[in-house]
């Protein structure tokens, strides 16, 4: 009971640092991303460092349903603390693009379950889920791609990426950008599926960044691993 006691004033504390760090500017550049937050990230982080890991106050934060408080969450908990239906439905129930990025990096790719979930998020028929397993298997084809189909992942991107929701599609770029990265054997077709399809070919990119247009991408983080 003092424990539980404890934690919700640490709850309380918590959230009350979280709201002073509040700031409308933010809020208003990150809603036009679709995140419903005004806490300078660079903020958040430093006050993760300051809790330290404490898996019982991430589960309490969470279940604030508040979008600050998940990001702190999923920065003070143990990954590997959650059981495979747990993250199922945290990753159902993350609202916004940034909660939803960060659970699937930080947490579910540090976790024992990630595998599975990977197949199972993978054909979703929730465009959002499915791209958390896209993520995942990009994931896959840069660390550990013994096993996958490659030329099977390309046929899916092929046939599926051009009409795909914005945040499916985004994950399905990633995965066949990577698939040229990192195998030559797939990379012409890799560029060849991209340049046909055009996806994101007119993306705005910052000066000093990678397009996020697959040919590019690919050309370029190729460039630079030969190059070094």
């Amino acid at each position: 009971m003092a424990e539980t006691t404890l934690t919700e004033t640490m709850l309380a504390e918590v959230m009350a640092e979280l709201a002073e760090l509040e700031d409308p500017k933010i809020r208003k550049v990150n809603e036009k991303h679709g995140d419903d937050h005004g806490v300078n990230l660079g903020k958040l982080r430093a006050l993760a460092k300051r809790l330290k890991t404490q898996q019982e106050l991430a589960r309490q934060l969470w279940e604030t349903d508040e979008t600050a408080a998940r990001l702190l969450a999923i920065l003070i908990c143990r990954p590997r603390a959650f059981g495979r239906d747990e993250l199922d439905v945290m990753l159902r129930a993350a609202r916004t693009p940034k909660v939803h990025d960060w659970l699937v990096n930080y947490v579910v790719k540090n976790n024992p379950h990630s595998e599975e979930l990977r197949l199972a998020w993978f054909a979703d028929p929730d465009p959002v889920v499915a791209s958390a397993g896209w993520a995942l298997t990009t994931e896959r084809v840069a660390k550990k791609p013994e096993g996958l189909d490659l030329a099977g992942l390309l046929d899916v991107v092929e046939a599926e990426m051009k009409d795909a929701p914005d945040r499916l599609q985004w994950a399905m770029n990633h995965c066949l950008a990577q698939i040229g990265i990192e195998h030559a054997e797939h990379r012409a077709r890799a560029i060849a599926i991209g340049e046909r399809l055009e996806v994101l070919k007119d993306y705005p990119t910052p000066p000093g960044c990678t397009s996020p247009f697959a040919p590019i991408w690919i050309s370029e983080m190729v460039r630079r691993q030969q190059a070094q």
